[in-house]
């Protein structure tokens, strides 16, 4: 037992802790104190959840660290000051609940962070958990999750995600964000800080994203990606065989260049240019002032460069029916892209193909 005549017993002469005969701890209810700092005690407290629990952590959290194989994983962000844990669901193995130096950690010992993505052991997967988190929302968050969903919302601090299989929401994250995953699939509602995501075969649904960077990366995912943002922003999308499309706001605010090696193109921006009419097609120009970076690339998937609609992004209500008698608005022409040349777009010629200029620009839709 733990007395005050311990703090003074000598210290070691290479750790600086203080020299006990032999470790020294106390257990009470799976819960773990140690001395570990000079002239303090540092608690570890360490639970072994075999059963649906809840548990209250009063000491502060800075960091949370989640590792699950099938469940689900839910981590909110709030305004109070503790941590709370709730295991609703659990089969397999016991969750180890560590809380240290205000790193709180729910995962199993088996089941570490670093190689997270190449752990292929499938005897290991026959586990599920489903944990509901709420923490400070400056804290720092990792999640690593095999086949489990992962849900993550008012996080403020930094945010990184790696999963195998399983598929991840982000919703009104102001941090910076990481998501990689073999072939899980990523959605982020909201998320206004920057957004790096890599996939092999998982896809990309940004809704709303208002960050100053958005960087993705994939071999066969696709990538759907709508932007809000509130200044410049600097987009790098990237993939093999996945179809991108890209909405923005109108006006819009960026340097474009969208490339797809054999995939068609297609554009709603006047001041785009389309070039190409066979094999490779290219969308180039400048939007408003050019102090954005919009880089799109995939080989054979392809490329959609859309545009919001100006009532979406001024709040206007919906227009009334426009037909006689309703007592609408006349019908918009903008409203069919027949009546304009703002859809510019490419594809494989076929039967009855329209013929393009001589030297590939387009402002016609080519069917």
């Amino acid at each position: 037992m733990f007395t005050f005549a311990h703090l003074y017993a000598p210290l070691h002469p290479h750790t600086g802790c203080l020299d006990f005969p032999r470790p020294r701890y106390i257990v009470i209810g799976g819960r773990r104190d140690m001395a570990r700092r000079i002239g303090e005690v540092c608690i570890m407290s360490e639970w072994s959840v075999t059963e649906p629990r809840k548990l209250t952590f009063d000491e502060p959290v800075s960091d949370l660290h989640v590792r699950l194989v099938n469940g689900t994983v839910n981590v909110e962000g709030t305004d109070e000051g503790s941590a709370r844990l709730e295991v609703s669901e659990l089969e397999g193995p016991p969750l180890v609940v560590t809380q240290q130096d205000g790193i709180l950690t729910v995962a199993y010992e088996d089941l570490p962070w670093k190689g997270f993505l190449k752990w292929l052991d499938r005897k290991g997967w026959r586990r599920s958990a489903v944990v509901s988190l709420a923490v400070p929302a400056s804290t720092r968050v990792e999640v690593g999750v095999v086949g489990a969903a992962a849900v993550i919302s008012g996080i403020e601090g930094p945010s990184v995600v790696k999963g195998v299989t399983g598929d991840t929401t982000l919703v009104g994250l102001s941090g910076p964000v990481r998501a990689d995953t073999v072939s899980g699939s990523v959605e982020a509602q909201d998320v206004t800080g920057d957004l790096r995501f890599n996939s092999v075969s998982g896809d990309l649904t940004v809704v709303e994203g208002s960050g100053s960077s958005v960087r993705a990366e994939s071999v066969s995912g696709s990538m759907i990606v709508d932007l809000d943002p509130e200044g410049p922003t600097d987009v790098r999308l990237t993939s093999v065989s996945g179809e991108i499309a890209i909405r923005l706001p109108y006006p819009a605010d960026a340097e474009v260049e969208a490339n797809t090696a054999s995939g068609a193109v297609t554009n709603a921006f006047d001041d785009l240019r389309v070039h190409g009419q066979w094999g490779a097609h290219k969308i180039t120009g400048r939007l408003g002032a050019g102090n954005g970076t919009l880089r799109a690339t995939t080989v054979s998937g392809s490329i959609a460069l859309l545009r919001r609609p100006a009532g979406e992004d001024e709040g206007e209500a919906p227009r009334k029916d426009p037909r006689p008698g309703t007592g609408g608005s006349p019908a918009d022409p903008t409203d069919h892209p027949q009546a304009g040349s703002g859809d510019n777009s490419v594809s494989d010629r076929g039967a009855g193909a329209t013929s393009v200029p001589a030297d590939g620009t387009t402002d016609k839709k080519v069917l």
